[in-house]
């Protein structure tokens, strides 16, 4: 049953369906709300918020329209909202987007020398991505864990699609530039191969 369909049967009175909206979409929106809490050690809010998104997604259905969004894009918005708002009664400065159970986890057959080398990879790009202005974090987590086109992206960051692209130009170019002095190896000079031979 599509999204639709499920919208459809609980604005027709059949509420309890909606756990199955809450299964479909309550792990990306936690993982997208831990993100946003991470660097300002709020992270421990992260099921509170994912269940207030919840809640106040659920008490909103009536007005919903897929005319203006899809269900995914209209809760990932009240999902930051919920979060931005929160911040700002704490008066945390820089929201961040870190770990999510989007890390892809190492296959067993690696051997633990490279899969130590892919986690601190790993912990190098999130730390990256960590360092970039909020805006920034929530475009490019969202094109590139998330998978969202740009329309999406534009209508959760309330931003013109120009702006998305613009945004995540600016974010991967700094996560390139920051990442660029672990990743870049100088190339050895001829005379210097020469002298160790």
């Amino acid at each position: 049953m599509t999204d639709s369909q499920l919208i459809q049967l609980i604005k027709q009175g059949n509420t309890e369906i909606y756990s199955e909206l809450m299964r479909r979409y309550q792990r990306k929106i936690l993982a997208f709300v831990y993100h946003m809490l991470k660097n300002s050690h709020m992270e421990l809010l992260a099921e509170d918020l994912c269940s207030e998104t919840f809640y106040k997604a659920f008490r909103s259905l009536h007005s919903f329209r897929e005319v203006d969004a899809s269900f995914s894009t209209w809760l990932y918005t009240i999902a930051r909202n919920t979060v931005l708002s929160e911040l700002r009664k704490n008066r945390a400065g820089n929201v961040s987007l870190e770990e999510s159970g989007y890390t892809p986890v190492a296959p067993i057959e690696v051997a633990p020398e490279q899969a130590a080398l892919r986690k601190e990879r790993m912990n190098l790009v999130r730390e990256a991505i960590n360092n970039l202005p909020e805006k920034q974090r929530s475009a490019l987590i969202l094109r590139e864990y998330d998978q969202m086109d740009y329309q999406e992206i534009a209508e959760i960051l309330d931003q013109s699609v120009s702006s998305v692209k613009s945004l995540l130009f600016r974010a991967r170019s700094s996560v390139k530039l920051q990442l660029e002095s672990y990743f870049y190896e100088p190339e050895i000079e001829e005379d210097e191969q020469a002298e160790r031979v």
